[in-house]
């Protein structure tokens, strides 16, 4: 396995693992609406490599992207917008690899705290996320094609 900084290249093989991810996990929404926002929100530009505080990480086995993450430091605050592995690779570690990598990568930034959102209706996330020390704080709502869904907001203080 290997954790490594995005490329341009990898976008594909992103959305691919997004797309696998989203239709095994959020069984509350319609499979086209799933296709349709993944095409929308896992490209080159809404998750652009080069800006300021950005970091976007892939895990790698045998050639091939199983798992991704996409944060933003801004300020003292980073927040993890996307975390996702392959539904076959999950509950394997490596996600809790990829988020230890992903605090080193932040801490660079000199951030105090570290959020992440998701689906409130995500058990499987606020799971995963509490096992890694956060404690939901906040909730929010997200909007996609016009329907709002809420949203948990799990922090973790460094």
């Amino acid at each position: 396995m290997n954790i490594r900084p995005a490329d341009p290249e990898d976008f594909e093989e992103i959305k691919a693992v997004a797309r696998e991810s989203w239709h095994d996990t959020y069984d509350e929404l319609d499979s086209d609406l799933i296709d349709r926002t993944v095409d929308d929100w896992y490209t080159d530009d809404s998750m652009p490599l080069k800006a300021p505080g950005t970091v976007v990480l892939v895990v790698e086995r045998d050639d091939e992207i199983i798992g991704f993450t996409h944060a933003v430091a801004q300020g003292d605050t980073a927040d993890i917008l996307r975390m996702y592995v392959a539904p076959d690779a999950q509950g394997t570690g490596i996600g809790t690899d990829l988020h230890e990598f992903l605090i080193e990568r932040l801490e660079m930034y000199d951030v105090d705290r570290v959020r992440s959102f998701d689906f409130a209706f995500n058990d499987a996330s606020r799971r995963f996320y509490e096992g890694l020390g956060f404690e939901r704080t906040d909730t929010g709502e997200v909007t996609i094609e016009g329907e709002r869904y809420d949203e948990a907001v799990y922090t973790l203080e460094l």
